[in-house]
């Protein structure tokens, strides 16, 4: 029998992503929705996707919720907790994305703790390691945090930052530290598996969609999905992935980068390529509360250091214009753009 995965967030972007190759790789996964009514599209999703389904099983799990939990664990020997509440427009009430996060993770791991589960790997984010610092001149690494007590970070910087301390807290004081191995990636691209765009994705949407002009002075570091995946399997398994935090992240750039590499191969489609004065934006940010709350990255160049991710997969990650492009045929394919 192969060994088994519970896999949590199993029907979002990265979640499908991490499941194919999970399967592909012979492990029986064991995927969480949060009902199990979704269970019949990602089974039809993976196997689209050229996976075999014979080890694919699903519970039901909420992260507000400890219903299911230590039955989740049964018979499991790794954890990959990719679920994270991700909303699309900014909560007048932090705390809605806050509180699941920080909860979610304290029910894994705690239940994990519980069954014995030889490892388990978290996905948190670069938000988790650039926000909230004063200094943005030099590229940060994985010994960094953010400050979640500064006035600029936003509740998904929080989210993910509170959520991945907890789970470091929680190992330690379990004596476990070694047993537990966290991704940090950042804003994930590449392509789609269904009509589920992941969040960063839409701003290739955006960009491919012919309603922008230009694009605002905004840069953001990015890295492909199967990379992302990748080192989810391997933080299983390897032995340098234990106690580690790892940073995936192919690169930054600024969304007018994004646009230029777009252009060739998307030649009907007006692809904004020229920057917003931030004027403008400044004006835009009067009635749109959402870009306001961005307000302070606006020409902010914040870089991370990405070595840790290519050293473990032995490569170089994807390019960034290959996953952006790859990202941009899945949005027509799917008919979201």
């Amino acid at each position: 029998m192969s060994d088994r995965v519970l896999l949590t967030g199993v029907s979002g972007f990265l979640g499908g992503h991490v499941a194919l190759q999970l399967l592909n790789a012979g492990y029986t996964v064991r995927g969480s929705v949060r009902k199990l009514a979704k269970a019949d599209k990602v089974r039809a999703t993976l196997a689209r996707a050229g996976a075999d389904i014979s080890r694919l099983e699903f519970v039901a799990l909420d992260l507000l919720s400890d219903d299911g939990w230590a039955e989740a664990m049964a018979d499991v020997r790794y954890v990959q907790h990719t679920a994270s509440p991700f909303v699309l427009n900014t909560p007048s009430d932090p705390q809605e994305l806050i509180r699941p996060a920080v909860e979610g993770t304290r029910r894994a791991i705690a239940a994990a703790l519980a069954a014995k589960v030889e490892r388990i790997v978290l996905t948190s984010s670069i938000a988790a390691i650039q926000y909230g610092q004063s200094d943005t001149s030099r590229a940060f690494t994985e010994a960094d945090w953010s400050n979640v007590e500064s006035p600029h970070i936003g509740a998904y910087a929080q989210s993910k930052t509170l959520a991945e301390r907890a789970a470091w807290e929680m190992m330690d004081a379990a004596g476990r530290h070694d047993d537990l191995a966290v991704i940090n990636p950042a804003g994930i691209f590449g392509p789609l598996l269904d009509e589920d765009p992941g969040t960063s994705s839409m701003l290739v949407q955006r960009l491919l969609d012919g309603k922008l002009p230009a694009v605002p002075k905004l840069a953001m570091s990015m890295v492909d999905v199967r990379d992302v995946a990748a080192l989810q399997v391997d933080a299983m398994t390897n032995p340098a992935a234990g106690g580690q935090r790892c940073i995936a992240s192919e690169g930054t750039y600024m969304m007018a980068e994004v646009g230029k590499m777009l252009v060739p191969a998307f030649p009907d489609r007006r692809v904004p390529t020229a920057e917003l004065p931030n004027w403008v934006v400044r004006i835009v940010a009067l009635f749109d509360r959402d870009v306001r709350d961005n307000m302070h990255e606006m020409g902010t160049v914040k870089r991370v250091d990405g070595k840790r991710g290519s050293e473990r997969l032995g490569r170089p990650l994807i390019g960034t214009d290959v996953s952006s492009i790859a990202t941009g045929k899945s949005l027509i394919e799917h008919g979201l753009v």
